[in-house]
């Protein structure tokens, strides 16, 4: 005799539908969640409702009706705002709301405080991505592992999910660094771009180039991390600084040339020149890592 029996889907609580709640919202829904929705200004929510969702007419009756309460808001403060006056005692509060570190720390204290479970969160991906297997999309998670390993199923609908440790600030810096790097990416994106705009080549045709160049040079991330943990940036060196910042000279007068501002690239340029001023030619680009941690300046 087949077991028909279904395994029952935890009910939840989500305070904010905008872009990424909304995702968020249907992705669990169509997974067979019961989803209680609120958000502030309640008209964004209604479409929810046709699709399932028990709209909640406050924050406090949202949390209560669920023991698992995930917060996608505007910011930390929106959080604090949207939950004062809340009880939260016995609850597993999960925060989805873009933040930073210490942001995340503190807000696990004062949940602590109110007999509550934290975990921070860093969503890397866009709402498109919410939902959809095969997009590369995940979510970061920090904090309790206890609260994290009893809901590891329901988080993972919308996305896969990453647990980076107990401290719950990390999640948010593991966002956070993951997205600086995509800013120094694109800052580079940009400034090749301008370079050939105004000759006869088209955007599109160089675009591939781009992507595989970029692609190609990702992987040395894996040699300034094995730099950082020995301590030694002078091993497996191909390019070492001091033929870089010799190269950079090239890199400016081709700006010059192109009447393109180099400002996306000299602050770089810059720590090259410093490390290298230090003494420091023949190791990779890694030690400029030391000229911005500002605990060994």
């Amino acid at each position: 005799m087949t077991d028909t029996a279904v395994v029952p889907r935890t009910p939840l609580t989500l305070l904010g539908t905008g872009a990424m709640g909304t995702a968020l919202a249907r992705a669990w829904l169509a997974a067979g969640h019961q989803v209680t929705v609120w958000n502030r200004t309640a008209a964004r929510a209604e479409p929810l409702a046709a699709e399932g969702a028990t709209l909640a007419a406050s924050a406090a009756e949202a949390v209560a009706a669920n023991r698992l309460v995930i917060a996608c808001l505007l910011d930390d403060a929106s959080v604090g705002e949207a939950l004062e006056g809340t009880s939260l005692a016995g609850r597993d509060l999960v925060n989805l709301t873009t933040g930073t570190p210490a942001q995340d720390r503190a807000r696990a204290a004062w949940a602590g405080e109110r007999g509550a479970r934290f975990l921070g969160a860093g969503i890397m991906a866009v709402p498109p991505m919410i939902g959809a297997p095969g997009s590369g999309g995940y979510v970061l998670y920090s904090g309790s592992a206890e609260l994290f390993e009893e809901h590891r199923d329901t988080l993972a609908v919308p996305a896969a999910t990453r647990y980076v440790g107990a401290d719950p600030g990390f999640a948010a810096l593991h966002d956070v660094a993951l997205l600086s790097a995509m800013s120094g990416m694109f800052a580079g994106i940009a400034h090749a771009f301008a370079l050939i705009r105004p000759e006869d080549i088209a955007p599109k045709d160089f675009a591939p180039l781009l992507v595989g160049w970029l692609t190609a040079m990702a992987p040395a991330a894996h040699q300034s991390a094995e730099g950082l943990h020995s301590g030694d940036y002078t091993r497996n060196v191909v390019s070492n600084l001091a033929m870089q910042v010799a190269g950079n000279a090239t890199l400016l007068r081709t700006a010059e040339e192109q009447r393109v501002s180099p400002e996306l690239l000299t602050p770089y340029m810059r720590l090259m020149e410093r490390r290298l001023a230090q003494g420091h030619g023949d190791e990779d680009g890694t030690g400029v890592v030391e000229l911005l941690d500002a605990r060994r300046a």
